[in-house]
């Protein structure tokens, strides 16, 4: 038995995007057993993967005692190796207690590797427009590179099977229709959205089709995509939990999302997608049946996340047009 510990306490993205390297290591590690440690709020999503042997929660409101205290929980399950996927001032502190220079020392401490931000390629790329990053960016390869020094190499395992709840498909499948396709239309920063008045356009171009909207409860907008059509389109803002929304994606024909985290999650469960995709370098999809939709402007990207400002006001997301995410979604869903 060997025993593996992945770091990554958040984002819904970038969870979704790392776990992709679980199956990664049992086809190279059949005998694996992986812990992962994250965020409580994250926790349930990893609780879902039944592949995982065990899931470790930080509490934020704990502050650093509880931050050691997890640590010190940690280093006694004696991990075999250690992927820091995160590499921030949390990791570094579990770090500090599994990786001691008196288990180095004395060779008990576990292999190691770390997923690295490149932080002086995003300041050439942001500051000074110097890309010196593989094109398009895709995050599910940042974190299986790491893996290559364990031996890693095989980057080809099938989609996850998650243990939903077993309520799930009595509460939530009413939700769909034969012509359901599903929308994510919102993301934390403003920057990466597109316009509510191309999401109401899209469903005006589409009258065959049910549309299922999922979002946050902050989403008010929901309701103006909505207002378009009100037999035709479902609205889940705020509705439903990270889970659900994981389980309502997985079971979808289409989805369609701006750049967040449930569009990994499509990505993950191998569901067609269409990313619309504009000022953000990092949030392309990898599967096979996603669509990357974006608009060939000299400016992008421009943002690492959605912060900031433009300065042509929102252009690359204005100019994915209606029509052709429209095109694109009738050839997938005929």
């Amino acid at each position: 038995m060997t025993k593996f510990l992945i770091i990554r306490f958040s984002s819904i993205g970038d969870i979704l995007q790392c776990m992709r390297v679980i199956d990664d290591i049992l086809q190279h590690f059949p005998d694996a057993q992986i812990h992962w440690v994250t965020r409580r709020d994250m926790a349930p999503l990893l609780r879902a993967d039944r592949r995982l042997r065990a899931v470790w929660e930080l509490d934020r409101e704990s502050g650093l005692p509880g931050l050691l205290r997890l640590a010190r929980r940690l280093d006694a399950e004696h991990f075999d190796y250690l992927y820091d996927a995160h590499s921030n001032i949390r990791s570094a502190v579990i770090k500090s207690i599994l990786l001691s220079p008196l288990k180095e020392l004395l060779h008990r401490a576990p292999r190691h590797v770390a997923r690295r931000k490149q932080r002086w390629k995003r300041f050439l790329l942001f500051r000074l427009r110097v890309n010196l990053f593989d094109k398009p960016f895709r995050g599910v390869y940042s974190y299986q590179k790491p893996l290559r020094s364990w031996g890693v190499a095989r980057f080809d395992a099938p989609p996850p099977r998650w243990r939903f709840p077993p309520d799930y498909p009595s509460r939530l499948d009413p939700h769909f229709h034969p012509s359901t396709i599903t929308l994510v239309p919102s993301a934390n920063w403003t920057l990466k959205r597109w316009p509510v008045a191309h999401w109401q356009e899209l469903v005006r171009l589409m009258p065959s089709h049910h549309f299922l909207l999922l979002a946050g409860p902050r989403d008010a907008f929901c309701d103006e995509i909505r207002s378009v059509a009100p037999l035709r389109v479902t609205n889940l803002a705020g509705a439903t939990t990270l889970l659900e929304s994981c389980y309502l994606i997985s079971r979808s024909r289409l989805v369609i999302s701006a750049d967040t985290g449930l569009l990994h999650a499509a990505d993950l469960f191998d569901i067609p997608c269409l990313a619309l995709i504009g000022p953000t370098a990092f949030g392309f999809p990898s599967g096979p049946r996603s669509e990357v939709i974006e608009a060939p402007l000299p400016c992008r990207p421009c943002t690492k996340d959605g912060r900031g400002h433009c300065r042509r006001p929102l252009s690359c997301m204005e100019e994915i047009t209606p029509a052709r995410v429209a095109a694109r979604a009738r050839a997938l869903v005929h």
